[in-house]
Formats: structure tokens, C-alpha cells, sequence
């Protein structure tokens, strides 16, 4: 594909003949995953591959080498100027092999939440895909409470995630995370996060805990798409947020650890 004419909107890929546009009949999706491309630059490339490759593998897609031949077309297709949110996705019909090139929408640096506590609609909750469209209707109503997103509760009314983001917290100097045995996705950035705390000697910790028990301490939703975004109100209940006092630190290391896509030569 020629860089310099992008194809926005749904593509379709087959081998040899790459990506071409399709129709956007929004059908069921088997997996999927999603990230910000900023002037060619992106975070954990070979992460969200991984974890792509993966999803696809649990579901029986594609074999191995039609899902990499795949994921270097896409690559190469990613535009190397403005800013995109591209979602590769593995279709329940015939297995199709999709990309969905869209420009990225406007970032926050904070969000207001929805702290009802609703419970998880998903059906897999460690695949991102299958239940993309539960999730909207969740976001659809936390719209209607003035809030950008809202946090995903087990049956026990332990926390688990938001609807499009992980979430961490912190307790004194520890941060944070739902307990693994929790049915949450697995984060790309945050798995970043805990990294580089691990790095610089802070405490990772994971913890159960209802939403009242995040009550006045620093909470951040965390995604591919945002990064760091600290909690700045809690909607629909009484919760406070926490004075939000590493997430500009955190938010700075993250943006300054992006990539050139893989041959860019940026």
C-alpha cells in the first residue's frame, strides 16, 4: 500500500492481496486490539502484537504465519504522520482478518467516572473483541451521569477494571492492581507501569477492594489509547477522588517511551 495515500475506515486482508477497503457491516468480533500511533511513534509494539497473536490463537483463527504476514501488512499501512487509533481485529465470519484505521479522538489527561459499580456484561473478559459492544452500551449510560467511563465490578463487588482501561490505584507508596485471580485483560500499559515501578523500587501490590474502599486515594484508568488518566470525580455516588500527586510524573515517562513503527527509520 502506498503510505502516502491512506485508507481509512475498514480494511480487509487476505495474503497477497494485503488490505483493501471493505464493508463496515460491524459483525461479531472473535478478538481485536487497539493503540495510539502518533507521528509514527507508538508504545509496546511488539506487546500488543503478542498479546493480538495470542487472543487469536485462543479462539482457533488464522494460522501463525498468515497472522504475522498480517500484522507486517498492517504495519506497513499505519500512517507515519498525525495521529491514529487502529484496531486490528479477527472477524467471527470466515475468520477475516480486518484492520480499522481511524483517527484518534481527542485525549484526556484526567476522567471523570461512573462509581455505581456495573456489573461485568463481558462474556470473555480476558479477550478484548467479544464483547466490544456490551461495553458500549455500559459507556452509553455512564455518558448520561456526565462521566467518561465507569469501573466493572465482580459479583463479590470487588473492582476489577474500566470499561476500555485497567485500573490501578495507589495505598500510601504501593500501587496497586486488581488481584490476577480477578477476571480482568491483560493490560499493555500497564504492564509498562508495573515494570518501571519495579525498576525504581516501588511496591506493586495486588489487592481486592470494593469502590468504597477507593474512596479519597489516587486512582488512575490506564489504556493504550489515553495512558495515564488519574480520576478527577467519581459520579453517582459519593466517592472523592484523590489528589491525583505522581500522575503528571508517570504520564511524562509514558509518553517519552513511545517507538518508531518498525521500519521508519524515525
Amino acid at each position: 500500500m502506498n503510505r502516502s495515500a491512506v485508507l481509512e475506515g475498514l480494511l480487509a486482508w487476505s495474503p497477497g492481496s494485503g488490505l483493501t477497503p471493505a464493508a463496515e457491516d460491524g459483525g461479531r468480533l472473535l478478538a481485536a486490539d487497539s493503540w495510539l500511533v502518533r507521528e509514527g511513534r507508538m508504545r509496546g509494539h511488539e506487546r500488543h502484537r503478542e498479546r493480538f497473536l495470542r487472543a487469536c490463537g485462543e479462539c482457533e483463527g488464522p494460522p501463525l504465519r498468515r497472522l504475522i504476514e498480517f500484522w507486517q501488512d498492517v504495519t506497513a499501512a499505519l500512517p507515519r504522520t498525525g495521529e491514529w487509533f487502529p484496531r486490528v481485529e479477527l472477524a467471527a465470519d470466515s475468520h477475516q482478518l480486518r484492520l480499522l484505521l481511524r483517527p484518534a479522538p481527542p485525549l484526556a489527561a484526567g476522567v471523570r467516572v461512573w462509581a455505581e459499580g456495573q456489573p461485568d456484561p463481558r462474556s470473555v473478559p480476558r479477550r478484548k473483541g467479544p464483547d466490544l459492544a456490551a461495553l458500549a452500551r455500559v459507556r452509553s449510560r455512564a455518558s448520561s451521569y456526565g462521566a467518561g467511563e465507569a469501573v466493572l465490578v465482580a459479583p463479590s463487588g470487588l473492582v476489577l477494571e474500566g470499561i476500555h482501561s485497567s485500573l490501578v490505584w495507589w495505598e500510601d507508596d504501593t500501587l496497586c492492581l486488581p488481584s490476577p485471580h480477578l477476571p480482568v485483560l491483560p493490560g499493555v500499559t500497564t504492564g509498562l507501569i508495573q515494570e518501571r515501578a519495579a525498576r525504581s523500587g516501588i511496591r506493586v501490590a495486588h489487592r481486592d477492594r470494593t469502590l468504597a474502599e477507593l474512596d479519597g486515594r489516587e486512582v488512575w484508568l490506564v489504556n493504550a489509547l489515553h495512558g495515564i488518566r488519574p480520576v478527577t470525580a467519581w459520579t453517582g455516588n459519593s466517592l472523592n477522588a484523590g489528589p491525583a500527586t505522581r500522575a503528571e510524573e508517570w504520564r511524562t515517562w509514558l509518553e517519552g517511551i513511545t517507538t518508531p513503527l518498525p521500519g521508519t527509520g524515525l
